[in-house]
């Protein structure tokens, strides 16, 4: 997006912004907002209780917070000083800079040892404030944090999973170079690894299910929107099939019907005319936007859903319910027109397109067993 607006150059400051991991970063600080919001609201109505908790105040630190803290003033000395030496290096390629083990000794060094001096400024101020402890209510809303860093390790593993399902042969061709690279993620996958993580750290906390359920149902349909603008405007290859001509009644901008995806990030196409840097290429004929489309449904179910999560409050598990229904129905029909690969085993459905059925099959399940329990209440 960013190469596309001003232009690829070596000496274009924005060509260090990657738009995808941005706006993956945006859409698991999206999703933890509204979550946050709807645990709030369900605990004010009664659907979470308070745990009394111990907390102590101004605790001193331990030996791990100055490790760890000294380790990352380190890396962040280590390696920001390295990058400042070699922008267009990180420029190119932020994966091969950040892991490998090229950085400034010297700056990282110092970095070490500004963070512990400060950290050990922080003990010192706590100590002469004297600790003490203190028992605090706590609720789901409080640990929305330790939530999303579930999701997020789970979601990561799921995703790939998923992907060496979908993609055996490149797996096995190189096991540790798959599963470490930063190509290849299936969502579903991510969603489905970060549910049974989830649900299992909540659990173990004794925090009920379904009400959380149904509290992140609105975060993750939008922020799955937001997600999918990453692929569009970084161009990861999650675009769709070769466009059909565009009929006369398309009153909406040609764009959004076939977009060619200059500059995509995955370098797919023909080279661009005139274009200068690395990412120069864009897709010959062009192909049906598909992320543009997935974030307007996206968005859209999650006003829904928004609207509704009130109204079913008293039902629980109606509103993810309904989320899985809404995202089968949405992620069976795009996958008609996106590129995927088939599966003979699967009747000829793309992974996607399965599960999207399995989604919409518990949903309508689910649905219909709130409804059979309310008629029973209801006699």
């Amino acid at each position: 997006f960013f190469h596309d607006l001003f232009g690829t150059a070596p000496d274009n400051g924005f060509s260090i912004f990657k738009t995808f991991g941005l706006l993956v970063a945006l859409a698991v600080l999206s999703a933890a907002r509204l979550l946050y919001l709807e645990l709030k609201r369900r605990a004010e109505v009664g659907q979470f209780t308070a745990v009394p908790t111990k907390v102590t105040i101004n605790a001193p630190l331990t030996p791990f917070d100055y490790l760890f803290n000294g380790l990352f003033g380190f890396f962040l000395g280590f390696k920001g000083g390295y990058i400042a030496q070699n922008l267009s290096e990180m420029q190119a390629d932020p994966g091969s800079v950040l892991l490998s083990m090229k950085g400034n000794w010297l700056l990282g060094i110092l970095g070490a040892a500004a963070f512990t001096g400060y950290y050990f400024w922080v003990d010192r101020q706590r100590k002469q404030a004297g600790t003490r402890e203190e028992i605090q209510d706590i609720f789901p809303h409080h640990r929305v944090v330790d939530i999303a860093t579930v999701a997020v390790i789970s979601g990561i593993i799921g995703a790939k999973v998923f992907t060496i399902i979908d993609q055996p042969g490149a797996f096995f061709s190189d096991p540790l170079g798959q599963f470490f690279s930063g190509a290849g993620w299936t969502i579903y996958g991510g969603l489905i690894g970060g549910f049974l993580g989830c649900v299992l750290w909540l659990r173990w906390q004794k925090i009920p299910v379904v009400p959380a359920l149904d509290a992140v149902a609105v975060g993750l349909i939008v922020s799955y929107g937001v997600g999918r603008m990453g692929c569009h405007f970084s161009g990861d290859g999650d675009w769709g099939i070769v466009a059909a001509a565009q009929p006369d009644w398309w009153f909406l901008p040609d764009w959004v019907w076939a977009y060619d995806y200059p500059r995509n990030v995955i370098q797919e196409g023909q080279p661009l005319p005139d274009c200068v840097g690395i990412y120069c290429k864009h897709l010959v004929p062009a192909v049906y936007p598909t992320p543009i489309y997935e974030i307007t449904m996206a968005f859209a179910i999650g006003a829904i859903l928004w609207s509704l999560r009130k109204r079913l409050t008293p039902l629980p598990g109606a509103l993810f319910a309904l989320y899985l229904v809404f995202n089968g129905v949405e992620r069976f029909f795009i996958e008609k027109i996106r590129v995927n690969d088939e599966h003979s085993i699967l009747g000829g459905m793309t992974q996607a397109e399965f599960i999207a059925v399995i989604f919409v099959v518990a949903g309508l399940a689910w649905l219909g067993l709130i409804w059979a329990k309310q008629r029973q209440v209801a006699r």
